[in-house]
């Protein structure tokens, strides 16, 4: 195994060369987007310098050639969480349109009034508002399971939330305001005893450690190019060949059809029948860049890089005083929202933005979290495997700094 090398990785993320406010920029929002290596940039480039072109419909050799590219990364996604078949990988531009995608093709045709959905209270909202807009429209009722407020589940309650009258199960893998990592084995076993289907939303953890989803035998599973050195307007909703092919489309055009006439028309095959128009071919080369990329890295070093970090972050941030961490003491991924009670987390991160760091500051697309610990925002800070103990010790710096004048 070769050895981890911070310096040599930050070398090949051009932006961390750059100043924010005259400063070096130190990038701790990471849940939010990830910044992308020179790998992934020159990928895309390169594809639209040689291989430009529509895929499927042309015969000619440069189409051929895109298609043949875009294919690839259909089945570098599949190899990467472990699907079996590559036809249970679809190309959205993202875990919202994944999750929105499940919730209007699999929820409109097989809810019914009196069906139950759950969630939990941890959600992020893309994964709360589009099964809220379905059970409005199919009669079903929503519920979700509740947290503790050290940010992990109340899993005694899932035998009862969990019954014969739920019909989805669809939860967060690691929460972007706790880190906690859901334990999902007990909840997916439980939710395929009374015949509900299962999603989860993953954009989180398949950035930080390897999801596979053979193991896990999940229903559905979504995740986003962009959190995990890829480009922005992809994402990968993978679902089960047999529940993909008996849903219908979601968007209908060009590319997902068999046949048109003007009375009725027939859908294409899985998985281009859900990816209608023209579909995100230099977004999903660049994608595949980003797991050649993760690959070479390896994710057993980046699993324990990413550990160290966490492990020090909290030792020395636990010694603030006036600072209140969120989230569980044990497993949580690499990110971890906190207050001070004298300062408002726009005003600390706009602060820190005055040194260079970007941090998160609000409700992190999560209210019922926030309502849950009585707050109406959260600081976040949130690392990939290119930050260093160095830049947690500026950010300590500078927080000892903007507390002393808020003092």
């Amino acid at each position: 195994m070769k050895k981890f090398d911070v310096s040599k990785i930050r070398s090949d993320f051009p932006i961390l060369k750059e100043k924010s406010r005259g400063k070096p920029l130190i990038y701790f929002d990471n849940a939010s987007t990830t910044q992308k290596p020179q790998q992934v940039i020159d990928a895309i480039s390169e594809f639209y310098i040689t291989s430009n072109a529509n895929v499927h419909r042309g015969v000619y050799e440069l189409s051929e050639k895109a298609t043949n590219r875009y294919h690839s990364a259909r089945v570098k996604m599949a190899k990467f969480i472990n699907a079996g078949d590559w036809r249970s990988i679809i190309f959205t531009s993202g875990t919202t349109e994944s999750l929105n995608l499940v919730a209007q093709t699999w929820g409109r045709t097989n809810l019914r009034g009196g069906d139950e959905i759950c969630i939990t209270e941890m959600e992020h909202h893309s994964n709360i508002v589009p099964w809220q807009i379905i059970a409005r429209e199919t009669g079903a009722k929503l519920k979700a399971i509740p947290i503790h407020t050290d940010g992990t589940l109340d899993i005694m309650e899932i035998e009862k939330l969990i019954n014969p009258k739920t019909k989805i199960v669809s939860l967060i893998h690691e929460s972007n305001v706790f880190g906690t990592i859901n334990s999902l084995t007990e909840i997916i076993n439980r939710a395929k005893q009374v015949g509900a289907i299962t999603v989860i939303d993953a954009a989180q953890s398949v950035p930080h450690f390897p999801v596979d989803v053979a193991e896990l035998d999940c229903d559905f599973l979504a995740f986003s190019g962009h959190k995990m050195l890829g480009p922005t307007g992809i994402g990968v909703l993978y679902g089960k060949p047999d529940l993909l092919e008996q849903m219908p489309p979601f968007l209908v055009g060009g590319d997902m059809i068999n046949t048109v006439t003007l009375e009725e028309s027939t859908w294409n095959s899985i998985p281009y029948k859900f990816e209608a128009g023209t579909p995100k071919i230099a977004q999903a080369v660049g994608f595949g860049a980003a797991l050649d990329y993760l690959n070479s890295v390896g994710f057993s070093q980046i699993v324990t890089y990413e550990e160290q970090l966490m492990t020090y972050a909290l030792r020395r941030f636990n010694e603030l005083p006036d600072l209140h961490l969120f989230g569980p003491e044990k497993t949580r991924g690499p990110v971890f929202s906190f207050n001070f009670s004298s300062i408002h987390p726009h005003d600390l991160a706009q602060f820190l933005d005055q040194d260079g760091i970007a941090i998160r500051a609000g409700h992190h697309c999560a209210q019922p979290i926030m309502d849950r610990l009585n707050v109406s925002a959260t600081a976040r800070v949130s690392l990939y495997f290119y930050n260093t103990v160095k830049e947690l010790d500026q950010l300590y710096e500078s927080l000892i700094r903007i507390k002393s004048v808020f003092a």
